[in-house]
């Protein structure tokens, strides 16, 4: 028993012992487990013995060899296609830290190191890259320490604004300083998105803004879009949309470059640029994403078009190729500064691969700039996985047959590498190593007490601030740079102020393809101006090899405004004519302009001209004609005034009331001539005159006829009674004229005080003239004027027609019967003359009817009298006018100023002399 209770206790502690020792193990095992995933980067890292690293993200390649997507495991791509241009950006940043580190005037006490990885243009890589200088080991697993060993201080880079957008993403949360060399993103402004990234190139936001100032100074109105399929070509798209809306442009297309290699999706872009009326193409693309389309372009044969290009291709070797010229020849864009960077050409030149034999970069780089294998070297040469024309995978590969000797020369390369003719981004990349370095340096000069920081504006120190200490003083860094410009950035991290070149496209003397800078576009923080230096240089790859002609519609000329198509952008319209009175001066006016009301539409409704002034003129012929008859009729009246004047004392100018005769005479005198006040232009003075002179005289006229019809019905009540005389004083007669003309006078002075007439411009009648006339003020009383008038010729009709029965020696009566009837028909056929013209022709029917009543009234009244007396003087006798006359003389006639009648065989003779 006791043997057994032995044996389970040691079997229990066995177990026990067991138990522990497998749990000891499986804790061992989670301490001391790792994953062996390996990133595959490559790069250059110079670390030791430093007091703080700088990183570097560049596109030493182009892209990343597609991978097996059976392999079911995470694999890190390789990359291929050797980037010259990546690879002198690289070189940069290690000869400025070189330089940087020899200088006494800045971090004196300080030396830096650097860390530097090949991007190869893919955000997987950048993703590797940022997790690698957070993590401190190239395995996938996080320990947020530098491998190192140093403090990483921040990074200079990733080239493209997609790399650095999806770096930053990483970074920022830690908010690890990223200053930016060629990301022009302007979506990276965002602090709250991107809260520590800053760069040393403009926004796109500028760059967009300068191309719509280029587009609008050109006069182009139809411009199309394409952008690579990655942040920086949409958001750049994004903006230069928005400012060209802004500005009342359009786009007439919108296409996207893939990022990896579609047939259809390249078809799509390039059938845009085919079948489009655009000939101006925005392209917001890389030089490494738009290489393909390049092709694709030279493969369609498309020309005749005019690029204007970002500043992430204009300088591009890679594009700009003699061969491209035909179809890329004149592209026009901005780009970023060119500078000269002091000792750079000889330290690019330094590069050999047996310095290293374990520098698989410059041994790659050897080989693709001599197109060589280098001996017992396993980097491949020239290996190409891209997708070509027609859809087909290429794999041009593997080792070139001619070996590399180590005595090529780099003199005799002509290569991106080597061209310092250029440094635009090359220069960015060392503004940025310098803005953290001043940065860093302002950091370590801060004394306690004084620092920004709390609490007790405490101060940061190399090795031990925090990456949101520096990113502080980044946001202030102000310096000079080695040529005297100025670098400030702003509180979004972008430059405050700078300026563009814009570049053109020509082909120099050697054939090669030469970027001749035309002007400037200059910004500050409220000012843009884009300058011209050599506009009239500015070469055109049209077949006409001027400036080219971008419009979905044509302007609409002078005369015609602009009337939209439903549907389609505001460029495309129709020219519609603008209507009678309305004009469009200027070209492209979207609502034609209403003229003002003296001024009406040319025939090509460009211009408003003065309407043509209508009125009764004396220089036209109707005028003149009717100024001979009136002139004509008072030289009648005067010569009848004439000749009563000298037969005053004959019986039959004493008959019937010569004084009133004289009065009558002058009254047609004062009615032919009033006929002159209606001729000629207008004026005040004109119309206050001619109604009140017309109405006048016709009142005067009128009322002497009435004193003479008087006397005539008083004979025939003398002939029909046989009475004996019944005679009319010719004070009664005159007082009948006075007391007529005061009336009218009273009416026509109350007419001229209360409502006077005024010239008026008659612009309802007819649009195209001014029919100058007269407004005559008030209706009423012209009408009571011209009532008075009325009412007098009915009186003096009346009396006339009912003596019309006088004997027959007797026909005064006849005469002026036959005149006041002349005087209605004229007057009655009148008003609706008057009520149906217009303009000058209204004015002259008044004066027709004023002549004509005046005429009839001359002819039927004074024109009997004056025969007898000029041409049959012996009837003008006493007896003839006043007394019996013999029976058997049946060939003398009375005059019509006589009455005679035997009554009771008495001679009896009415008062109608004087």
């Amino acid at each position: 028993m006791a043997r057994t209770k032995k044996h389970l206790v040691l079997g229990f502690l066995a177990l026990l012992w067991a138990i522990l020792d497998t749990e000891g193990k499986e804790k061992k095992e989670k301490v001391t487990c790792r994953l062996m995933g390996k990133f595959d980067l490559n790069g250059y890292v110079e670390a030791k013995n430093h007091s703080v690293v700088i990183g570097g993200l560049f596109p030493i390649h182009s892209r990343t060899i597609p991978v097996n997507e059976s392999v079911l495991e995470p694999v890190s791509a390789k990359c291929e296609g050797f980037n010259f241009r990546g690879f002198r950006w690289m070189k940069t940043m290690i000869h400025t830290i070189k330089e940087i580190n020899e200088r006494k005037d800045i971090l004196p006490n300080h030396t830096l190191g650097y860390q530097i990885f090949d991007s190869c243009f893919t955000i997987s890589k950048v993703m590797e890259s940022s997790l690698v200088f957070l993590t401190g080991q190239e395995e996938n697993k996080p320990n947020l320490r530098n491998s190192t060993g140093a403090y990483l201080a921040g990074i200079v880079g990733s080239g493209g604004s997609a790399l650095s957008i999806a770096a930053s993403k990483v970074l920022g949360l830690y908010y690890m300083p990223q200053m930016g060399y060629a990301s022009t993103c302007s979506v990276l402004s965002d602090k709250y998105q991107f809260p520590s990234y800053f760069r040393t190139t403009a926004s796109d936001t500028k760059q967009s803004q300068a191309m719509v100032k280029l587009i609008q100074h050109f006069g182009w109105v139809w411009v199309g879009t394409i952008a690579a399929d990655d942040d920086y070509g949409k958001y750049g798209v994004k903006v230069f949309k928005e400012k060209l809306e802004n500005a009342n442009l359009c786009i007439a297309f919108s296409e996207i470059i893939p990022k990896v290699y579609s047939n259809e999706k390249m078809q799509k872009a390039v059938n845009a640029v085919k079948s489009s009326t655009a000939k101006v193409i925005v392209l917001f693309a890389s030089d490494l994403d738009l290489s393909p389309f390049v092709m694709e372009m030279v493969y369609h044969n498309i020309t005749d078009r005019t690029w204007i290009a970002s500043e992430a291709w204009i300088t591009s070797a890679l594009i700009a190729k003699p061969e491209y010229f035909p179809y890329f020849g004149g592209s026009i864009g901005f780009a970023i500064p060119r500078h000269d960077i002091p000792g750079l050409k000889e330290f690019l030149y330094d590069v050999h691969p047996s310095k290293d034999p374990n520098d698989v970069l410059t041994i790659e780089f050897w080989q693709t700039a001599f197109n060589c294998t280098w001996p017992n070297s396993s980097v491949p040469y020239n290996i190409d996985h891209r997708v070509n024309m027609t859809g087909k995978e290429d794999r041009l590969s593997a080792m070139s047959d001619q070996m590399c000797t180590g005595e090529e020369k780099l003199e005799d390369l002509n290569n991106t590498y080597l061209d310092v003719s250029q440094l635009r981004i090359t220069n960015n990349v060392r503004q940025a190593v310098y803005a953290l370095v001043h940065a860093l340096d302002h950091l370590t000069r801060c004394e306690e007490g004084e620092g920004p920081f709390l609490p007790a504006h405490s101060c940061a120190y190399i090795p031990t601030f925090e990456p949101w200490q520096l990113s502080f003083y980044l946001k202030t860094v102000k310096f000079t740079t080695h040529d005297g410009e100025k670098m400030e950035l702003d509180e979004n991290g972008d430059l405050k102020q700078g300026y563009y070149d814009l570049l053109n496209w020509q082909l120099d003397d050697n054939g090669e393809i030469a970027f001749v800078k035309v002007g400037e576009y200059k910004f500050r923080a409220s000012k843009f101006e884009l300058i011209f230096t050599k506009k009239s240089a500015i070469f055109w790859n049209t077949e006409s090899s001027r400036l080219p002609h971008s419009v979905c519609t044509d302007v609409c000329p002078p005369g015609t405004r602009k009337g939209l198509r439903q549907g389609e952008p505001v460029c495309c319209f129709d020219c519609i004519p603008c209507a009678d009175g309305y004009v469009s001066e200027k070209p492209g006016q979207r609502e034609c302009t209403q003229c003002t009301e003296d001024y009406w539409s040319n025939a090509q409704k460009s211009k408003c001209v003065l309407k043509e002034v209508e009125f009764l003129a004396l220089d036209e012929a109707l005028g003149f004609t009717l100024v001979i008859l009136s002139i004509f009729g008072a030289l009648v009246v005067l010569a009848v005034m004439v000749v009563y004047v000298l037969y005053r004392h004959t019986p039959l100018v004493k008959a019937n009331d010569r004084e009133l005769s004289f009065l009558l005479q002058l009254s047609l005198i004062i009615t032919v001539l009033s006929s002159m006040l209606f001729i000629g232009k207008p004026h005040n003075w004109s119309c206050l005159a001619r109604q009140v002179t017309l109405a006048l005289g016709f009142s005067l006229c009128l009322s002497c006829i009435l004193g003479k019809t008087i006397s005539l019905f008083f004979a025939y009540r003398i002939s029909k009674s046989k009475t004996t005389l019944i005679s009319m004083h010719p004070l009664c007669r005159k007082l009948i004229v006075l007391i007529s003309v005061l009336v009218q006078t009273g009416i026509s002075t109350a007419y001229l005080v209360l409502e006077p007439p005024r010239i008026y411009k008659n612009i309802e009648s007819q649009n195209v003239k001014i029919i100058l006339e007269c407004d005559e003020g008030s209706i009423e009383f012209l009408c009571i004027m011209f009532g008075l008038d009325v009412f007098l010729a009915f009186l003096c009709f009346l009396t006339t027609f009912v003596a019309r029965q006088l004997p027959d020696n007797y026909y005064e009566g006849k005469c002026i019967t036959f005149g006041m009837l002349v005087f209605f028909i004229v007057w009655i056929s009148f008003v609706p003359a008057y009520l149906s013209t217009k303009g000058k022709f209204k004015v002259a029917v008044e004066i027709f009817a004023i002549l004509a009543s005046s005429y009839g009234l001359l002819g039927c009244i004074f024109a009997p009298k004056c025969f007898i007396i000029l041409l049959r003087p012996k009837r003008n006798t006493d007896e003839t006018v006043g007394g019996r006359v013999p029976t058997i003389d049946k060939s003398i006639q009375l005059t019509s100023a006589s009455v005679s009648s035997e009554l009771n065989n008495t001679m009896v003779s009415t008062v109608l002399d004087d």
